[in-house]
């Protein structure tokens, strides 16, 4: 069975997690992704090693499907052979600081004169003005993207999501760009570049947040929690923000991940009600309406949670499915890396790596019907030179040889 992005050559120059979540991404759709590192490799193959001398979990659990080699685009060989290698590729991919490619000689303009078919995707940190060559980081991107100044309680400090949303996020929506202009070029027969700045994609995934900023204007936000609201949206909690109300509810034994997420819709507050041993609510008009409810959220949240914390999250979240009351688990990251149902959907996954032998990685969310993905082992560091160098580019073993005499690869 073929997959989706087979036959397609993807010159992956990126490091580290924003650009690399594209790439693999893309090779986990079929894509033969050529990572080009430079002699010493991607920093991430050394960062937060739990295994001396051996590539990271960083690394490893970003760069899965890929082949391998090394370059030192600074020679001038190297930028014969780059230039070769652009020729060849279908897509480009970088995730360097602002014109660093531009500066090695590779310019928008020379790369459409070698290949004018290529897709040539750029993640920086943000767009072009004030902020342009500022550090991007994870953080700094929810910083400026919205997700910080609307996560957390409302007496606390603005709050980090564990969700990698300004790395992988900005990888995700690289990647819908790369299989738009790669679709256009169907009909055009034209490459284009792909711009995808982190601040961008952190805003893009914000926009209920932009969407309540507007809401201001005309009262406070009566789903929100908060008591007082200034001009700006609040950080609420773990209140849903949407139009119906929710929130993270103790239960028994207390431990800190102890929680169901709770969504009260109008149809479930009768059930709701019966539950938490109160069913004289289902029709008291201080609380039998929604309208009735919402300047009442902490409180009715107390009272479901003063039920949920006498019983432990699995049962609450029987009890509550067995009336169709939208409600999850809190799951912690043990949880979910031994949950049976995502490793029999292929979402946790055990890999085989030649120098650290199995370890569990996280598999395509992307389920294409004609297209399944297999997941392989991050490569070694330079693994396919000469799979590359000599049977694709037909460089001859003593030019290889040399190249790697000179640091050249």
């Amino acid at each position: 069975m073929t997959k989706a992005l087979e036959g397609v050559r993807v010159l992956d120059m990126t490091h580290v997690q924003s650009g690399p979540s594209a790439t693999q991404l893309l090779a986990w759709l079929g894509a033969d992704v050529v990572k080009l590192e430079a002699p010493t490799g991607d920093i991430t193959r050394k960062q937060l090693r739990d295994v001396p001398d051996v590539d990271s979990l960083y690394f490893t659990m970003l760069n899965s499907n890929k082949r391998s080699i090394t370059l030192n685009t600074k020679s001038d060989r190297g930028k014969e052979i780059l230039t070769e290698l652009i020729r060849r590729s279908d897509v480009m991919v970088e995730n360097f600081g602002p014109g660093a490619v531009d500066r090695m000689g590779f310019t928008w303009d020379r790369i459409q004169e070698i290949n004018p078919r290529i897709i040539y995707a750029s993640i920086k940190g943000f767009g072009e003005g004030p902020y342009t060559n500022f550090k991007a980081y994870e953080v700094v991107a929810q910083a400026m993207g919205g997700s910080m100044a609307t996560t957390g309680f409302e007496d606390g400090p603005p709050t980090a999501t564990g969700a990698q949303i300004g790395d992988s996020g900005t990888g995700i929506h690289t990647v819908a760009g790369i299989l738009a202009a790669l679709f256009q070029r169907e009909n055009t027969g034209r490459g284009q570049r792909v711009n995808v700045a982190m601040q961008h994609a952190v805003l893009n995934l914000c926009r209920v947040k932009l969407r309540d900023q507007q809401r201001l204007a005309h009262g406070p936000l009566a789903e929100y929690p908060n008591e007082d609201f200034g001009d700006e949206v609040p950080r609420s909690g773990n209140a849903s923000g949407g139009g119906q109300p929710g929130w993270a509810v103790k239960c028994a034994p207390g431990g800190p991940n102890d929680y169901v997420y709770v969504i009260v819709q109008p149809v479930g507050w009768k059930p709701l009600a019966e539950l938490i041993g109160r069913p004289e609510m289902a029709e008291d008009p201080e609380w039998s309406t929604p309208e009735a409810r919402l300047p009442k959220l902490g409180k009715m949240f107390q009272l479901i949670e003063e039920w949920s914390s006498t019983l432990p999250k699995w049962e609450v979240l029987d009890r509550l499915n067995a009336h169709n009351i939208p409600c999850g688990p809190i799951l912690s990251t043990k949880e979910i890396i031994e949950d049976e149902s995502l490793v029999a959907n292929d979402m946790v996954v055990e890999v085989e790596h030649p120098g650290r032998g199995s370890y569990t990685t996280v598999g395509n969310p992307l389920k294409l019907s004609d297209s399944p993905t297999t997941i392989s082992g991050s490569p070694l560091l330079g693994e396919h030179n000469t799979a590359i160098y000599a049977d694709e580019l037909g460089l001859d073993p003593a030019e290889l040889a040399q190249l790697a005499e000179q640091g050249v690869i």
